[in-house]
């Protein structure tokens, strides 16, 4: 297991305390709190306020705006672990009725349903939830504005049909099922869905003048899937490490990392900017650093958490200001700094503890055409297979136990990979989702498509 320094240095300490700093002073916020969790747990805590002598720790509440909805996405992929649907299932064999239930409840997950934005005036997120008080409400006389699976757009209302989707199944309201199958088993206390004190209040700041004005508190009701919840740095952190790493008590590490993996088209200018959207979490490329997670605002409250699994670092900031510090770029930097002041240290390498000849075989150099290839066997178990040089395909695949392969990743994602073995045994060649790939370039003893010019390899004379 990968072993960190028990404490971040001081230097690294100073460089997120200054960061969040920056991001309180220049933002405006009455108070931004922050977390960075490493290995597993929460290694730094950092506060800064507009008053004096006090400072929020670890266990004050802030509004986490939609982080809920990655929640919510918890307990629709526990439905699914547990085979009482299919995310491939419409919305209406579920949950009839609804007049969006053409939408798979995977297009909902990563709002690709063709769902509005918003749920019909007045703006649900300074009015009662008791204005809306049924699905009908939430969703207006026309739910859906694009053709469903085509686009990314993101839905509230597909939120509140996911978190309705949860009670129909469960027979408990949503938070009661949230309570007992995602926050106490993952020791999330201090996540509630009214506030608990200690608290902070919303505030919002005018934006030309040092005054600030609160924000009313209001109960979500039907909305409530899509942005209730309340939270601290420490809940959150204790989030950030279930989301990296799974819990079986709550979901599998393969449920998470299908979270995490993105699952919806990106609009045009999230393309420049490298940001997708997996089931309930959003994918952002920054720095040359692969980042999930997802931010939250409502009025008062604005939240972000952060994650890089492969540096194991992760960053929640929260701020109670309606507009005011850019909190995912602040998360970003927390993470960037830990990353690059202390990187992770690779675990050491280890041999196989026992070698398949038959695997072993596989090893080696394969061309399919006549680009170079590699095939590797690891001791995790997997094999991959990857351009002896520069960019290209790369996978990983996992064994069937049959003698084949499954790709893991990328464009071999859920291909086969199949041996194919001579009368005497010998491996005369690779398939892989139909391409050949041979031990000689167009090798002439194996089956290539289209055949080998039987005169062989030339000079131009």
């Amino acid at each position: 297991m990968t072993t960190f320094q028990e404490e971040l240095l001081p230097a690294t300490r100073r460089a997120l305390l200054h960061r969040i700093a920056v991001a309180q002073s220049e933002g405006r916020a009455p108070s931004l709190v922050a977390a960075v969790v490493r290995g597993g747990r929460a290694v730094w805590h950092g506060a800064r306020t507009s008053v004096d002598g006090h400072g929020p720790d670890e266990d004050v509440q802030y509004r986490i705006g939609s982080i809920t909805k990655t929640f919510t996405a918890v307990l629709v992929l526990r439905l699914r672990d547990e085979g009482l649907l299919d995310l491939g299932d419409s919305l209406e064999k579920h949950l009839p009725g609804t007049g969006a239930g053409e939408a798979t409840i995977a297009e909902l997950l990563a709002h690709t349903g063709g769902l509005a934005a918003e749920s019909p005036a007045p703006w649900w997120e300074r009015t009662p939830g008791s204005l809306r008080p049924e699905l009908d409400d939430v969703l207006g006389e026309q739910p859906l504005l694009h053709p469903v699976g085509r686009r990314h757009h993101y839905s509230n209302p597909g939120y509140t049909l996911l978190g309705a989707l949860v009670e129909e199944l469960r027979g408990a309201p949503w938070e009661e099922v949230l309570r007992r199958e995602v926050l106490e088993p993952l020791g999330l206390a201090r996540t509630s869905t009214q506030p608990r004190a200690p608290h902070a209040g919303g505030w919002a700041v005018h934006p030309w003048a040092d005054a600030m004005l609160p924000e009313p508190l209001e109960d979500l009701g039907r909305m409530a899937p899509a942005g209730q919840l309340w939270s601290t740095t420490g809940d959150l952190a204790r989030f950030a490490v279930f989301l990296a790493a799974g819990n079986d008590r709550v979901l599998s590490a393969e449920s998470v990392r299908e979270m995490r993996t993105p699952a919806a088209p990106p609009e045009p200018a999230d393309v420049l900017d490298g940001a997708a959207y997996g089931l309930g979490l959003q994918i952002q490329r920054r720095d040359g650093r692969l980042l999930v997670g997802h931010s939250g605002s409502l009025p008062g409250f604005l939240a972000s958490l952060t994650i890089s699994v492969d540096d194991d670092v992760a960053a929640v900031v929260l701020a109670n200001c309606t507009s005011g510090p850019l909190l995912s770029a602040t998360g970003a930097d927390l993470v960037r700094i830990v990353a690059e002041a202390e990187p992770r240290i690779p675990e050491p390498w280890r041999p196989l503890v026992q070698v398949e000849p038959s695997v072993l075989e596989l090893a080696g150099p394969w061309y399919w055409g006549t680009h170079a290839f590699v095939l590797r066997v690891t001791a995790d178990g997997l094999i991959s297979l990857g351009p002896l040089t520069g960019a290209g395909r790369r996978a990983r695949f996992c064994s069937n136990g049959d003698g084949t392969w499954t790709g893991l990743e990328g464009y071999y994602a859920g291909e086969s990979l199949r041996p194919v073995r001579r009368p005497d045994g010998t491996v005369s060649h690779l398939d892989l989702g139909s391409f050949v790939f041979t031990r000689q370039p167009y090798d002439e003893t194996a089956p290539v498509p289209g055949g080998v010019d039987p005169e062989g390899w030339r000079g131009i004379g």
